[in-house]
C-alpha cells in the first residue's frame, strides 16, 4: 500500500471509531477521492480482517467496537520505528502473518495521539526502502505456524521436500528445532532421518507439511550461531579456510565498511585498495560472493580458492565467447 492510501485507511478507522455511519458516496465525499477507490479501501480493510459491515438500518459502514485498541502510550519515535518496520521494511522481508501485523499496525496507528498520528503519516509520505529479491513464499503462513507449534511441542513432522542437490521431491521426518532468516528466504533447522543429521530446509521449497503424534528429545535450546560456526553464510563444510582478499579502489570503500564474517579483519593499503581476511567454513559460498564482484577483486589466498575463480571465470568467458544460441 502506498502512504497516501495507508493514511486515507486510517482516517477512515478514525471516521468508523467515532460511531457515525457513513455510505460510500459520504466517504468519498470526506476523503476526497472517488466511489470507486472507497470500495477498494474498504476490500484493502477486509484482507487484512478489519471486522466491518454494512448497517443497511442505518445505511452506512461499521466496525465491530471490540475491534478498536484503549489508547496506546507511544512516543512519537517509537511510533515512528513500529509503522516504518511494519508499513516500510515489511515489505521487503518475509514477514510470517503479515496481513495480521499490518491489521496491528492499523490499531495502534488509530489509536495513537493526534498529533503523532498526524507527524508519522507526514513522515511515512518521504520515507521509502528498497529490498533485494526474495524466494517465493505462497504457504509462509501455514508452513510457518506448523513448524513454530512442531518446535514448541517437540513434534516430528513428515515434509515432501523440493531438495535442489537431489534435483527430486524427498520425504523426510524432521525433528525440527530452530526457524531462521537468513539473506532472502526463512529456513529450519532440525534433525533429518535422510541425512541421521541436522541439516537446513528452506520454507518455501516445503511442498507438504504435517505434524505427527511422535515426540523427540533434542536441546532445550538450539544454538544457531554454534551450529553454523565460521560458514560465510549457512552451510560449513566441515574444512577451515584463511580467505585473503584485495579490493580495488573503485569499490574497497563499500566493501570495507559493511561487516561480512565475524572474523573480518581489514587494511587500508595506500592506493586506496582495501586487503580483507576472513577464516572460513568452507569455500563454495564465499566464492559467489567474489565473483560478485567481478573485476574489482584479487584472491591472495588459499590457492584453491584462486584456482576456483580462475576456472568459473573462464567457463564464463568459454560460454559468452560463443555465438548466441548456440
Amino acid at each position: 500500500m502506498k502512504s497516501n492510501r495507508i493514511t486515507r485507511l486510517m482516517q477512515m478507522l478514525t471516521t468508523f471509531q467515532a460511531g457515525k455511519r457513513y455510505a460510500v458516496t459520504d466517504l468519498a465525499k470526506l476523503f476526497g477521492t472517488s466511489r470507486r477507490t472507497i470500495f477498494r479501501d474498504l476490500k484493502e480493510l477486509e484482507a487484512v480482517g478489519v471486522p466491518y459491515h454494512y448497517d443497511a438500518q442505518e445505511g452506512g459502514y461499521v466496525i465491530e467496537p471490540e475491534f478498536f485498541l484503549p489508547p496506546v502510550d507511544f512516543t512519537l519515535q517509537e511510533a515512528l520505528s513500529l509503522l516504518l518496520l511494519v508499513h516500510k521494511s515489511g515489505g521487503h522481508i518475509q514477514v510470517p502473518f503479515k496481513r495480521s501485523a499490518l491489521l496491528a499496525a492499523l490499531k495502534i496507528e488509530n489509536n495513537l495521539p493526534a498529533a503523532i498520528r498526524q507527524y508519522c503519516s507526514k513522515a511515512m509520505q518521504n520515507i521509502t526502502t528498497r529490498g533485494s529479491a526474495q524466494a517465493p513464499a505462497e504457504m509462509l503462513d501455514r508452513t510457518f505456524a506448523r513448524l513454530q507449534t512442531a518446535i514448541i511441542k517437540k513434534s516430528k513432522v513428515t515434509m515432501l521436500y523440493d531438495s535442489f542437490f537431489e534435483g527430486k521431491n524427498i520425504e523426510v521426518e524432521l525433528c525440527p528445532y530452530h526457524l531462521f532468516y537468513n539473506n532472502r528466504a526463512w529456513y529450519v533447522a532440525g534433525r533429518s532421518n535422510v541425512h541421521n543429521s541436522i541439516r537446513t530446509f528452506k520454507l518455501n521449497r516445503i511442498k507438504e507439511l504435517q505434524l505427527t503424534d511422535e515426540c523427540f528429545t533434542g536441546p532445550e535450546r538450539f544454538d544457531l550461531d554454534e551450529y553454523l560456526g565460521r560458514a560465510w553464510s549457512m552451510i560449513p563444510e566441515g574444512r577451515l579456510y584463511d580467505v585473503k582478499l584485495r579490493f580495488l579502489p573503485k569499490v574497497a570503500g563499500n566493501v570495507a565498511e559493511v561487516r561480512w564474517h565475524s572474523t573480518q579483519q581489514v587494511t587500508h593499503n595506500s592506493d586506496g585498495s582495501a586487503t580483507m581476511e576472513f577464516r572460513v567454513d568452507g569455500l563454495g559460498e564465499i566464492t559467489w560472493w567474489i565473483l560478485g564482484y567481478g573485476d574489482q577483486v584479487e584472491v591472495l589466498a588459499p590457492k584453491q580458492l584462486r584456482d576456483r575463480i580462475i576456472q568459473i571465470a573462464e567457463n564464463m568467458v568459454r560460454l559468452n565467447d560463443q555465438p548466441q544460441g548456440a
